[in-house]
């Protein structure tokens, strides 16, 4: 009786959704459209970053509605846009307080230099970089500018890079928590927060190579845009913190004022009846193009077997049918001439990025060239799936690399135990059926079978490294190693091909596709449909849901039956082997 109570309050929230939620969320967006300002004469684009960046713009079925943030790559390409717009004099930006991801702010910056060269101003202005992530990058962004202003009293804390890492072993020790776990690589450190209690030297050499490298590369950066020697801009960093009056006394910043100031100011340069229009109200003036298309795939988030799913607030889940499917499709499509893979994940599953990778290869047999993008992480399995890639372009400060496997479990039979709960297996058939006991520890032999699995994922992924980049099988071990390398380092190494952003990836292939004049660009994969998102913003059964979903394909929803078919596959067990590098960026 109860489910049947929590099937009928499914249907009855799936047919308020689509007899009231969808028709008023259709109407505000269409009305938002219809609304959109045209782009005046005299424009200012203006751009807040302050609420955080994707860095791919997110398929969420009511994204529009509930806020979406800004992505990294919709930016980029809507200043490309903007630059040849006659109407756009200049670009106003909101810094965030605290840090970003060093490969966005390469992409954006790389994105204000072409905004620049194309003879625009851009104003940025901050009211704080607190010391917190990497406000580092924040700065190198807003350094950019040709003006970066600071509010009167701000802190400038932007002063260098910072990493902290939780360490569970001993608390693991006391409560008799086992964490067993199967590593392959010096380097490979996303579980030794689980083994250890503190930094391996493997784990801190790494860690002090990745944030070294960046940080230099900031220091170059801001050298280049500021006009200034690099043995300056490092002296006059490191000898924060500041307060605005001493950012402008180092020569880090150009004024210090409110941000109304600033405003009035861009609005007073810009002429005569100048405005402001968000970034997002944009339009760009209409292009012409032949039929023509190159394929933006996008892949941003851990990859796992399945399909993608998204929420209706935007929260994404990368799944490997859905990639592969939509890169299967962009081979099929005659009026697609190539293939951008963008890709912004520090991995996931091997099974998972060995689908991807595959359909990579289906597209490079139907003579599409692929090209690779990578975003702020394209490491371990985000590393898999680019490695077979025609051409690798990565931004000087994208995390890529981390060759190498790791996979185990935990195993807390005496942690239970002390509060009364007792794990007992039974099993049928061979030894290792039992290797996923909670309760109990791996046997010898379990462990033996685990690790030769290991083993042979570990070396699949440098087989496939070696094919793909041409380089030698021992030589990849030699790299390798679970090691992370930032785009410079890994250029220099044959791992990435050319440093850039997605704009000079879309250029590449262009050029590998012989085509000339613009192009199209077409977006995949397509977002899931509102009924596919459902499910977990009510939190309901997956019996409600089916239901509800039923009730959706009653109604219309051409996508509700496959649905239900996903909704009834399992994905692949916890102990498979995870071709995942730490997100140290977070």
């Amino acid at each position: 009786m109860k489910q049947f109570w929590l099937t009928l309050a499914g249907v009855f929230a799936g047919l308020v959704l689509f007899f009231v939620v969808l028709p008023v969320g259709f109407l505000l967006a269409a009305s938002a459209v219809a609304s959109a300002p045209r782009t005046p004469s005299q424009t200012v684009l203006y751009v807040d970053l302050r609420g955080g960046m994707t860095d791919q713009s997110t398929a969420a079925p009511f994204a529009s509605l509930t806020g979406e943030p800004l992505s990294v790559t919709t930016l980029a390409l809507v200043l490309r846009q903007a630059q040849a717009d006659p109407k756009v004099k200049s670009l106003f930006v909101r810094l965030p307080e605290g840090g970003m991801d060093p490969a966005a702010a390469d992409e954006l910056v790389q994105a204000f230099r072409r905004f620049k060269a194309a003879g625009k101003i851009i104003y940025a202005h901050s009211q704080g970089l607190y010391a917190s992530g990497l406000v580092t990058s924040t700065y190198q962004l807003g350094a950019e500018a040709t003006q970066l202003w600071m509010q009167p009293g701000a802190p400038f804390e932007a002063t260098g890079i910072s990493q902290e890492e939780i360490f569970f072993a001993r608390a693991f020790q006391q409560y008799g928590v086992s964490a067993e776990f199967e590593q392959r690589g010096p380097y490979k450190n996303a579980v030794n927060p689980y083994l250890y209690s503190g930094f391996t030297p493997a784990h801190r050499e790494a860690e002090l190579g990745w944030m070294t490298a960046v940080f230099n590369s900031t220091i170059a950066s801001v050298a280049a845009s500021r006009h200034l020697s690099e043995p300056a801009v490092r002296a006059a960093i490191v000898g924060g913190p500041y307060d605005a009056d001493g950012a402008k006394a180092a020569g880090l910043i150009d004024r210090t004022g409110q941000v109304e100031e600033m405003e009035d100011a861009a609005l007073d340069a810009a002429g005569r009846d100048s405005v402001f229009i968000d970034i997002s109200d944009y339009r760009a003036p209409r292009r012409g193009g032949g039929g023509a298309r190159i394929a933006v795939v996008n892949v941003e988030g851990e990859i796992n077997v399945g399909d993608s799913g998204s929420t209706l607030l935007g929260e994404t889940s990368v799944g490997s049918d859905t990639i592969a499917g939509a890169l299967r499709d962009a081979a099929e499509d005659d009026d697609v001439k190539a293939i951008v893979l963008r890709v912004s994940s520090p991995g996931g599953a091997d099974t998972a990025a060995e689908q991807i990778a595959a359909a990579v290869r289906a597209a490079k047999a139907a003579k599409k060239p692929v090209v690779v993008s990578m975003g702020s992480y394209a490491a371990s399995g985000g590393y898999w799936i680019s490695a077979e890639a025609d051409c690798i372009v990565a931004q000087p400060t994208t995390l890529t690399g981390s060759i190498g496997v790791y996979g185990g479990k935990f195993s807390g039979g005496k942690a239970a135990a002390r509060f009364g709960v007792d794990l007992d297996q039974i099993t049928v058939g061979g030894d290792y059926a039992g290797m996923s006991s909670l309760g109990a520890p791996m046997s010898g032999n379990q462990r033996a079978a685990y690790s030769a699995q290991v083993d042979r994922i570990y070396d699949a992924f440098i087989d496939h490294v070696a094919k793909g980049r041409n380089i030698p099988a021992e030589r990849v071990r030699e790299i390798a190693g679970g090691r992370v390398w930032t785009g410079v380092e890994a250029k220099q190494l044959g791992l990435v091909d050319e440093l850039g952003g997605l704009s000079e990836a879309i250029e590449k292939a262009k050029s590998m596709a012989h085509l000339k004049g613009s192009v199209r660009l077409e977006m995949l994969p397509i977002g899931p449909s509102p009924y596919e998102a459902l499910q977990r913003m009510l939190g309901i059964s997956a019996t409600s849901a089916k239901g509800l979903i039923a009730a959706g394909a009653l109604l219309g929803d051409e996508r509700a039956q496959a649905m239900i078919r996903s909704m009834t596959r399992e994905g692949a067990g916890s102990r498979q082997g995870r071709v995942l590098a730490p997100k140290p960026l977070n």
